[in-house]
């Protein structure tokens, strides 16, 4: 999925002291943001007040929306590098194109994992004969230095690993979670979750203390660590946990996102991360020109060009806390 703002802004994001060592309760408030013709998309990371989750830079939660009468998610040929892309439904389908001659359709609770590497470009929409509703979440990982320029490349699981216990059941969607681990590729120390609750079930996750943590609510009634989360809102937890304690007011579910906290500090504009305002714009100049990223064949429509870069360089950001 792609950040179509046309307003977009560079962004520094990353680096170890702005990271919360201890554990806290921060609800971060989304944005909403316009997605193609007829989705509208609850933005919460990169967040006023939070940049990243560990290697975890961009979250995007979307939905339920009733598309029966509306063509649904239709994202244009767009570029990336940097970072993976982590597709999750919980209703509807997902048809994904790319450069590297990637189709697939994905479907809830299957993963679709693109890596950009060096350079990719895809496109996402709802196939032409699509189910009523359309929900799920997008979410980028940022790359880390040394395997960021690696060949770009698209896995899709459709078996992933649970943890169970009474009352909930966890798909593991990358990293490892109580001994389960995603066939998902990672390129650092990082966890994703999806968590779906039974309506009275309370219960304690075990978590890493190295790691820092945050709950993004998809449905239902659910308290995380004794603060309720609406679905579309996310609860940053800081570091220093052991385990994370859960409460589901109703049938509930949840994404629990973590990883080691991110020790770079990355440059994000649009749909790229980079390590300066020059490599960014050597970027823009390559999907402007058409070189670099490739062609994705088969979407009906042109790709997306990129909003203008500001021409300013970016400064280092002084410590949240």
């Amino acid at each position: 999925m792609s950040n179509l703002d046309r307003q977009a802004t560079l962004s520094v994001c990353g680096g170890r002291g702005f990271v919360v060592a201890e554990p806290v309760r921060e609800l971060l408030t989304p944005r909403q943001v316009r997605l193609g013709e007829s989705t509208e998309v609850r933005r919460l990371l990169p967040n006023l007040g939070r940049r990243m989750v560990g290697a975890w830079c961009f979250v995007d939660h979307y939905g339920p929306d009733d598309i029966a009468d509306e063509p649904g998610m239709q994202v244009p040929p767009h570029p990336h590098m940097g970072l993976q892309t982590v597709s999750w439904l919980h209703q509807g389908e997902v048809l994904h194109r790319d450069s590297v001659g990637s189709l697939q359709t994905v479907r809830p609770r299957e993963l679709g994992l693109m890596t950009s590497g060096r350079a990719i470009s895809h496109s996402e929409e709802s196939p032409r004969s699509h189910a009523r509703f359309l929900e799920g979440a997008q979410l980028w990982v940022a790359l880390p230095d040394e395997h960021r320029h690696v060949e770009p490349h698209f896995q899709h699981h459709a078996e992933l690993p649970h943890v169970t216990a009474p009352g909930v059941d966890a798909t593991v969607i990358l990293g490892t979670l109580d001994g389960a681990t995603s066939p998902g590729t990672t390129y650092s120390p990082l966890l994703g979750a999806d968590l779906s609750l039974v309506s009275g079930t309370e219960t304690r996750l075990p978590l890493e203390p190295d790691f820092e943590y945050a709950v993004l609510a998809m449905s239902g009634e659910a308290y995380v660590d004794g603060v309720p989360v609406l679905p579309g809102s996310m609860l940053y937890l800081g570091c220093g946990r052991t385990e994370l304690p859960l409460r589901a007011a109703s049938d509930a579910s949840v994404m629990l996102l973590g990883g080691e906290p991110f020790e770079e500090e990355i440059v994000m504009f649009w749909n790229w991360i980079g390590r300066s305002h020059e490599e960014i714009a050597e970027a823009r100049e390559a999907w402007m020109t058409g070189t670099r990223f490739g062609e994705v064949k088969g979407y009906d429509g042109p790709p997306i060009p990129s909003p203008e870069l500001p021409p300013t360089h970016l400064k280092p950001r002084g410590r949240v806390r």
